[in-house]
C-alpha cells in the first residue's frame, strides 16, 4: 500500500460542514483578540519580528530540509510543509503560562500572526511545495491554483477572523459572552470530524503510523527548538524565549487537516501527518511546559513565576 495513493474521501456535504467549522474556529479566535494585543506589538516590536521571521522563514526552510533528509514520501513531505506553514495554535498561550513564559507576548503574537497568515499561508505552501523535488508533482495532480487558494482561504478563514475582530472591537461585552460557546462548539465539531476521519480510515492510519510517529516527533522537536534558539539568538529574555518556543513549535494542525480535505483532495500522507501532528504537538508541548514549570518552581517557589502577572508585563522584560 502506497500512502501517496491513499485518498481519504468525504461526501461534499461533509466538506461544506468542515469549511463552516474552520470559519467558526477563526471567528472564535478573533473574538478573543483585544485591541491591546496589537498595541503590545507596536510598543515592543522586536520579539514579534523575531517570532514572525522564525515562523514564516526559518521553520518552513528547515522543514523543507527535513523532508529531504527523513524517509518520507511526497505526500508526507507536503504534509510536513503544510503544517509548517500553518498559523500558531492557541494552546501555545496555555503552554506559555504553564511554563512561566510571557503570556502577553504569546497572545499578541498569535493575534497578529493569525492575521498575517491569511495571506502568508497559501503563498508559503505553494512556494515550498513547488520547490520540492517530489512533492511538487502532487501539487500538479490536485491542480493547486495559488490565486484560488488565497481567495478560498480568505473567504473561509480570513473573513470570519476579520469579522470577529470587528465585533470584539465594537461590542466587547457581547464578544466576551459568546466567545466561549463559539470556541467550544467549533473545537468539538473539529474533533468530531477528526474522529470520523480516523474511524472511517482506520486501516490507513495503522498501516503508516510507525513512520508517521517518527517523522512528526522529529519535526515537532525541531520546531520547538527553532522557537527557543531564534529567541536566544536575538537576545530575548527567558520568559520571551519560552513564549517563542511554543509560538513556533505549536502549529494549528487541526486547521491544516481541514485544509487537506478542503483543498488537497484528502491525500493520505498529508492527512495522516497533519492529524498526528495535532495530537503529538500538544503532548510534546505539555511535557516541555511541565519541565520548565518544575524548573521555575525550584527557582521562584511558583510554577508560573511572574507569568501570572502577564497583563502588566512587557515583552522585553527578562
Amino acid at each position: 500500500m502506497n500512502i501517496d495513493e491513499v485518498v481519504l474521501n468525504f461526501s461534499p456535504n461533509s466538506l461544506v460542514m468542515l469549511n463552516v467549522v474552520l470559519a467558526l474556529i477563526m471567528f472564535g479566535i478573533a473574538l478573543d483578540v483585544a485591541p491591546r494585543d496589537f498595541k503590545i506589538v507596536v510598543k515592543h516590536p522586536k520579539p514579534f519580528i523575531v517570532a514572525i521571521l522564525a515562523q514564516l522563514l526559518v521553520l518552513p526552510a528547515v522543514t523543507f530540509a527535513l523532508t529531504l533528509i527523513l524517509p518520507v514520501t511526497p505526500s508526507m513531505a507536503l504534509g510536513m510543509i503544510l503544517v509548517a506553514c500553518c498559523p500558531p495554535g492557541n494552546i501555545s498561550q496555555v503552554l506559555t503560562h504553564r511554563s512561566g513564559g510571557n503570556v502577553a507576548l504569546s497572545v499578541s503574537m498569535t493575534a497578529v500572526g493569525n492575521l498575517l497568515y491569511i495571506v502568508a499561508m497559501p503563498l508559503s505552501i505553494a512556494f515550498w511545495g513547488s520547490l520540492h523535488p517530489t512533492a511538487h508533482e502532487l501539487l500538479r495532480r490536485v491542480e493547486l491554483n495559488t490565486g484560488q487558494l488565497l481567495l478560498d482561504v480568505f473567504l473561509i478563514i480570513g473573513l470570519p477572523f476579520v469579522l470577529g475582530l470587528l465585533i470584539r472591537a465594537k461590542f466587547p461585552t457581547f464578544a466576551k459572552r459568546v466567545q466561549p460557546a463559539v470556541k467550544w462548539f467549533s473545537l468539538i465539531a473539529l474533533v468530531a470530524f477528526i474522529v470520523i476521519a480516523l474511524v472511517g480510515n482506520w486501516s490507513f492510519f495503522i498501516a503508516f503510523l510507525g513512520i508517521i510517529i517518527l517523522v512528526v516527533t522529529v519535526h515537532d522537536a525541531v520546531a520547538l527548538a527553532i522557537g527557543y534558539s531564534t529567541a536566544a539568538f536575538a537576545g530575548l529574555g527567558t520568559r520571551e524565549r519560552k513564549a517563542m518556543t511554543f509560538e513556533v513549535g505549536i502549529r494549528n494542525a487541526g486547521l491544516g487537516l481541514g485544509l487537506v480535505f478542503a483543498f488537497f483532495d484528502g491525500i493520505g500522507g498529508m492527512a495522516i501527518v497533519a492529524g498526528w501532528w495535532g495530537i503529538w504537538d500538544i503532548v510534546a508541548g505539555l511535557i516541555v511546559a511541565s519541565l520548565w514549570a518544575l524548573h521555575t518552581k525550584r527557582k521562584t517557589g511558583s510554577a508560573t513565576g511572574d507569568a501570572t502577572r502577564h497583563a502588566a508585563a512587557t515583552p522585553d522584560a527578562a
